[in-house]
């Protein structure tokens, strides 16, 4: 399939051990053709090729498909395929580390930090959906302008006041507040405009004054109109990273923790996907790229699978043809479990003549049945 857009890879250390070329192999080479070797999880990855087989494999070909080529040059490696991880540069699990601690992946690089190597205290598991290290904040500095507006607050300590997340919290509100107080104040000179209109048209019983209400309400449409029309325009070339970056923004040298749909209000202006691709970040404004969406991916594909085609058969018949196929299917049933029991009671092998005999006479039977008269109640 060339490079799968995300797939559960593993590391055989067997077959590549540390100091040679790093190589991933997918979840069905795991099995077929590393099964006794010695493998570390890599969880997923992205846009990857399975290795197996390839030249970083000596000794081994690949038994699930022998033509390779020689090296998958899309493919990108860590130090996570050599069971390496974090800025720690440390096994997981790791014997020697005592202090327990979830590791969580980085979205743009991939790789696995400690919860306490971040540069913050993360949120708790629930409270956020996705992590971007502190390497990758750098790289991806436009993100620091969507923080202060999308990003979960790290956790503070109750005693430390001036903590810099909590300014950040603060910041935040305060800024909500301006925006809510704005947003106020401009409804509630619509709502004063709107009573002194009506104060103004009250109703007449005269044609007069009764056309010159219509008047006044037309008037004002049509005032507003052309307004609504040019604010949807300007809309459509609106750049939201411009206008995030020009407010005072909180730069912090940690990791950030984003929730489930913020990858939905990212910019995507013609200059902003020229930037996203400019540093390879493209896959941060689909949202099927996410770890939860392949997940979820994995069980509807599970479920397809467990599904009964008999039943998917019956479902599409109508009521006469559901009974049919029933009766038709547990006569089949039936005889072949009678026949195949013959050769079990005699320890006899069953042949491929043997099934085709039985279903020959199946089919005969079957013919003769249906020749006969069918009589149907009225």
């Amino acid at each position: 399939q060339g490079a799968v857009k995300r797939q559960a890879l593993y590391a055989c250390s067997t077959c590549t051990p540390p100091g040679g070329e790093p190589a991933g192999i997918c979840l069905a080479c795991s099995y077929e053709c590393h099964g006794t070797h010695r493998l570390f999880e890599l969880y997923t990855k992205r846009n990857f090729r399975c290795d197996c087989g390839n030249s970083k494999f000596k000794n081994l070909q690949c038994k699930l498909l022998p033509e390779k080529g020689k090296v998958n040059s899309g493919n990108k490696y860590n130090d996570n395929f050599y069971g390496l991880y974090c800025t720690c540069k440390r096994p997981y699990p790791d014997p020697e580390d005592e202090i327990p601690d979830e590791m969580i992946q980085c979205i743009v690089c991939e790789d696995w930090f400690h919860g306490r190597h971040l540069g913050a205290i993360p949120p708790e598991s629930g409270d956020f959906h996705e992590m971007v290290c502190q390497a990758c904040m750098n790289h991806c500095h436009f993100l620091w302008a969507y923080a202060s507006q999308l990003a979960v607050p790290a956790l503070t300590k109750v005693n430390s006041l001036e903590d810099e997340g909590i300014v950040l919290k603060v910041e935040e509100s305060e800024e909500q507040k301006k925006e809510i107080k704005k947003e106020s104040g401009v409804e509630h000179q619509e709502t004063k405009e709107e009573k002194q209109m009506e104060q103004f048209n009250q109703p007449s019983t005269s044609s007069g004054s009764d056309f010159l209400n219509i008047y006044g309400y037309c008037s004002k449409f049509l005032q507003k109109f052309p307004v609504e029309t040019a604010k949807t325009t300007s809309e459509s070339s609106f750049c939201k990273l411009k206008e995030l970056q020009s407010k005072q923004l909180l730069k912090k040298d940690t990791a950030t923790f984003w929730p489930s749909n913020w990858r939905s209000k990212l910019c995507t202006c013609e200059d902003c996907l020229k930037m996203y691709s400019e540093l390879e970040v493209q896959f941060l404004t689909d949202e099927c790229d996410t770890v939860l969406a392949y997940e979820n991916k994995g069980t509807s594909d599970q479920e397809t699978e467990r599904r009964d085609p008999l039943m998917d058969t019956l479902n599409s018949m109508n009521r006469v043809q559901q009974v049919e196929l029933i009766c038709e299917y547990n006569d089949l049933k039936t005889e072949l479990t009678d026949y195949l029991r013959r050769f079990a009671d005699e320890g006899t092998v069953v042949k491929r003549e043997d099934i085709q005999h039985f279903f020959e006479e199946f089919q005969s039977r079957k013919r003769r049945r249906t020749n006969r008269m069918q009589y149907y109640c009225s």
